[in-house]
């Protein structure tokens, strides 16, 4: 398991709410993340620094790329889950509503190719309105992107501060046990998830 920190400062979370934007943003102009220390584990993760950073309402964790490449006849399945610590101050509603990722796939004739994505909040795995996960068939060879809504649990500290953990698991399952010899199944990851949060401030 490797611990990274990355530390975030005087970056402002801009309220997600068009009525009324311009008030929102003075009411939330003291908004900051004083740290963000980011977890990495699993099989498949490369080796490498995470980088943190805040833009707006989206934080954005980026780190090497990774890839799981199965070669004729085998199976081979890489994972890397990230564990992302949100330290938010008093006075907020903090809600995840949007996850955007991107890689891609190289599948021949015979082979498959999968990715299985989910992310976790308060200890719960967040609910999606579209599918997280892709399946790559037969003769695949594409770049692939996901935009998906979520719809994690507020995050209430309008009382008091609250420490609390966004994680999400990624796994890549390269198949070619049925693809001709010397042939071999790939599919990425691109190594950069953004995580866009509705802020209300109390």
């Amino acid at each position: 398991m490797k611990v990274l920190t990355a530390l975030i400062s005087s970056l402002t979370l801009l309220s997600l709410n068009v009525v009324g934007l311009s008030e929102a943003q003075a009411q939330t102009q003291g908004f900051q993340f004083e740290s963000v220390p980011v977890t990495v584990f699993g099989n498949g993760c490369p080796s490498g620094n995470a980088v943190v950073s805040l833009l707006g309402n989206t934080l954005s964790v980026t780190f090497p790329r990774f890839q799981a490449i199965a070669v004729s006849p085998t199976v081979v399945s890489q994972s890397c889950n990230l564990r992302i610590g949100l330290n938010v101050p008093k006075g907020y509603k903090v809600q995840p509503i949007n996850l955007r990722y991107s890689g891609f796939a190289n599948v021949p004739q015979g082979g498959t190719a999968a990715l299985r994505v989910t992310p976790v909040f308060q200890g719960k795995v967040i609910p999606s309105r579209d599918d997280l996960n892709t399946n790559f068939s037969s003769g695949s060879s594409v770049g692939w992107l996901k935009d998906v809504a979520i719809t994690g649990d507020t995050l209430n500290t309008c009382a008091n501060p609250v420490n609390s953990v966004f994680g999400i698991n990624t796994t890549l399952i390269a198949r070619a046990t049925n693809v001709a010899a010397g042939q071999r199944t790939q599919i990425g990851f691109n190594g950069i998830y953004r995580i866009r949060f509705n802020l209300t401030p109390c």
